[in-house]
């Protein structure tokens, strides 16, 4: 992802509060998994 510009980033929506995030170089190896834009939302999850 070197290079690339911001407006250019994959995004995902949380699931928790529903808004828009985008990739950081700290997901880069688990990005399909990343589910939640913070911690604080991760906690809060719903749960199902």
């Amino acid at each position: 992802m070197r290079g690339v510009k911001k407006s250019n980033l994959p995004k995902k929506i949380c699931l928790t509060c529903g808004l828009e995030f985008v990739w950081r170089k700290k997901w880069e190896k688990n990005w399909p998994e990343v589910k939640y834009c913070s911690k604080r939302c991760r906690a809060k999850k719903i749960q199902v």
